[in-house]
């Protein structure tokens, strides 16, 4: 017995050893992407390449869940080898980085020490310690070199009645401080996606980058920086150009593109003929061109941008991109001033596009996958941009200019996505309203198995001008349904972006008809293919994508439960947003009262019947968050089964770590009781809340 027992005891580590070996597949075995692994995955920001093309920088961000926030490092690569080191400090946020003419140095923003809000601070290429440039109480941002290399342009938000930047700050620190919270306006607009906006004026500085006193620009000049746009320094330093609202009344806005001296002086209006927007201006390496974008349909932020060159000693302009029904803005020169290279959003993919400046032509640089944020150095010969894809977080790459082909720079993500089981997607066509050709993005799950039946979660894109192309989501990412064991899609129905301005145009002023049509049919294609289950079909959606699920759930349809995100619910209580003065596409509920009752969502509600969950924020200015709490009391007023999960510190998107997290424990608990599959781990449940599901 004895023996035995010895015998048994000499053979366990050998059972135990062949059990670890037999088990190791399982360990080691790869895993669907969850939530938690995509907020684990390092973001990259829009790369810099040096002027020589031997360097580029760019900004990566890392998630601290347990902060809640997030540090943003410079990492700088060498674009020969791919090494990369970084050259600013973690602990501390270091954005938005400019190589100064030289190549010797990086300008970027940073909050450091005492700083309340960004500085700018330039650091050496070869690293050491940052130097700080400004000092200025409300912030410096959007900084650019002047051609000496001596001096920065930046943009600074000021009271413009008073001088100095000592009273700068004590004003903002009276605003802080003071127990009276009233606020008034005498034109709109009052606010703007998430902020409550005040008298401030945006306006652009010199300063010298040793340090010194800033120079006013364009305060005096009788203009001031349209709050989202751009504005370009000329190759000798002498003028400024700008984008500017010319529109005072505050309504319907008219961004056009102003010059001015870079010493300040009296602007001049270069645009002034056109009704609808301009902006991006771009001059060229020898100065004798200026670039913009143009749009020809006023109030219409999806009108085709058509690229302009003005010609600086005539004035005379051309449209270069009429017969390219795409897009074009924010264009890289060529060394020689013959041709420009542009992202383009591009019927479901971001392509790089070559435009010849003589002719007009357009030639695709890229193909598969999407390519953005393009940089490229001062001879056009070194070209990068951020490289992604349903599978693919946003990553580092050179690309060819001539043949396309792509080389690798960052592995920030790689050890990360090795682990991660991801499904195959595809792009697949049917037809939609009218018969019209609709394209969308099928996500498969892990292991798709096609003689299985699967559940579909439809997914409803937002804009509704805003087409969703081949590229790695944050939010509402297919991947992670996918991984639930969900078929997800996203289809971009009548009036996405990339297909063309008729179609873009196709669904004013009618919102509902068309989107509505592609969605059903978008349905019915996926209950004709032999692995869905037709039992088990969900939809939904955020902002324009929350209106047509919601203006879906008063209609004729299959899903078994929807989701609504943000949602345009009401189309009158809807000018509480902060585009609410603004002109609409489908004119005033006053002026077409029929067309309101047509398309508005809520005057559906006695036909609401379907289970749905509703995501609403409150600092979401774009879409207030009455809808959300209408569309939840109405919903509750007809007995139907709904569920509000409210964010008290979100916008229009949930953007938190921690709250990203259980918006998406929401969403899959909520799916599980209608599609099956894992239901969240850590979700709230109901008695925790007291909510009614």
């Amino acid at each position: 017995m004895v023996k035995q027992l010895q015998r048994a005891a000499a053979t366990l580590p050998m059972v135990l050893g062949l059990a670890l070996l037999a088990l190791a597949p399982s360990l080691m075995a790869k895993q669907p992407l969850t939530a938690e692994t995509m907020w684990e995955l390092k973001r990259l920001s829009a790369p810099a390449v040096s002027p020589d093309g031997r360097h580029t920088v760019v900004a990566v961000a890392t998630n601290d869940r347990k902060k809640d926030q997030a540090s943003t490092v410079l990492w700088l690569f060498d674009n020969a080898s791919g090494a990369s080191r970084p050259l600013t400090a973690e602990g501390v946020n270091s954005v938005n980085p400019v190589w100064s003419p030289d190549g010797s140095r990086i300008l970027f923003e940073s909050k450091r020490g005492d700083d309340e809000v960004n500085q700018l601070y330039v650091i050496a290429l070869g690293g050491g310690e940052a130097t700080r440039v400004t000092r200025i109480p409300t912030g410096a941002s959007k900084a650019q070199w002047f051609p000496d290399g001596q001096h920065v342009a930046f943009v600074g938000r000021v009271w413009t009645d008073i001088e100095s930047w000592d009273d700068q700050g004590k004003r903002q620190k009276e605003r802080k401080d003071s127990k009276v919270s009233a606020r008034a306006w005498d034109k709109a607009p009052v606010r703007y996606w998430s902020s409550w906006l005040d008298e401030r004026e945006a306006h652009v500085y010199r300063i010298p980058v040793a340090g010194g006193e800033p120079v006013a620009i364009t305060r005096g000049s009788g203009i001031k920086l349209q709050s989202e746009g751009s504005y370009a320094i000329s190759p000798d330093g002498k003028e400024i150009a700008l984008t500017v609202d010319s529109d005072t009344s505050g309504v319907q806005g008219n961004n056009d593109i102003y010059v001015l001296p870079a010493t300040g002086g009296k602007a001049r209006n270069l645009t002034a003929a056109n009704p609808a927007h301009d902006s991006a201006p771009s001059y060229s390496p020898d100065g004798r061109w200026l670039a913009y974008s143009k749009q020809q349909l006023p109030g219409f932020y999806a009108d085709t941008q058509r690229l302009v060159l003005v010609d600086r000693k005539t004035g005379a302009e051309r449209v270069v991109t009429e017969g390219f029904d795409r897009s074009v803005g924010n264009p890289l020169w060529a060394q020689d001033g013959n041709s420009v290279v542009v992202a383009v959003d591009d019927a479901g993919t971001q392509r790089l596009y070559r435009i010849d400046l003589g002719s007009g032509q357009a030639s695709p640089i890229t193909a598969k996958t999407s390519f953005g944020s393009p940089s490229q150095s001062a001879d056009g010969r070194v070209l990068v941009a951020l490289n992604e894809s349903f599978v693919q977080p946003p990553t580092l790459v050179r690309i060819d200019p001539a043949s396309g082909q792509m080389t690798k720079l960052s592995t920030f993500n790689d050890a990360a996505l090795a682990k991660i089981d991801f499904g195959t997607y595809e792009s697949v066509t049917y037809a939609g309203a009218n018969g019209d050709p609709i394209q969308m993005w099928v996500n498969y799950p892990p292991g798709f198995d096609k003689s299985k039946k699967y559940p579909l979660f439809l997914l409803i894109h937002g804009g509704p001008h805003n087409g969703i192309s081949d590229g790695f989501a944050w939010r509402w990412q297919a991947q992670v349904f996918a991984g639930w064991g969900y078929v997800t899609a996203w289809h971009n129905f009548h009036g996405s972006s990339g297909f063309g301005q008729q179609f873009a145009d196709s669904i004013n002023p009618d919102w509902a008809t068309m989107p509505y049509e592609d969605t059903i049919k978008a349905a019915e294609w996926f209950k004709a293919q032999p692995w869905i289950d037709d039992t088990r079909l969900a939809a939904g959606g955020g902002s324009y994508g929350g209106y047509l699920s919601t203006l879906i759930l008063g209609r004729e349809h299959p899903f078994q439960t929807l989701i609504a995100h943000a949602a345009v619910y009401n189309l009158y209580t809807q000018y509480a947003a902060d585009f609410g003065a603004g002109k609409r596409r489908h004119g005033e509920f006053w002026e077409n009262p029929e067309q309101f009752q047509k398309i508005s969502p809520h005057l559906q509600a006695g036909n609401f019947k379907t289970p749905t969950l509703v995501i609403h924020g409150e600092q979401d200015f774009r879409v207030p968050v009455n809808h959300g709490i209408e569309l939840f009391n109405t919903l509750q007023n007809r007995g139907v089964r709904s569920r509000f999960v409210y964010y008290p510190d979100e916008n229009h998107w949930v953007l938190k770590h921690n709250n990203s997290l259980r918006w998406y424990d929401e969403v899959q608990t909520w799916l599980s009781g209608y599609l099956g599959g894992p239901k969240a781990a850590a979700a709230t449940t109901p008695a925790e809340t007291g909510a009614k599901r």
